[in-house]
């Protein structure tokens, strides 16, 4: 789940897609305009799978426990190198 797997394509990874909610990541924002941004990068994109919420919040969830993100006032930042 978190890495590919024979039954998990790469694109459907949750690293991958947190590395994807990174990249959207470029300031501050709500949990609802991240998961917009996340569907439209992914939908522009022709070798990316479609992701659904429920993968969503588990790699904004994977990123949040390993320390890449936070949560501040309501809105998701990345936190500092």
């Amino acid at each position: 789940m978190i890495l590919p797997t024979k039954h998990i394509r790469p694109e459907r990874a949750l690293l991958t897609v947190g590395g994807d909610l990174l990249g959207c990541l470029r300031e501050p924002m709500t949990v609802s305009r991240l998961w917009d941004e996340l569907r439209g990068a992914r939908g522009q994109a022709a070798e990316s799978a479609p992701v659904n919420y429920d993968w969503f919040v588990l790699a904004l969830d994977l990123l949040f426990m390993i320390g890449a993100v936070e949560l501040d006032h309501g809105l998701i930042r990345k936190t500092a190198p």
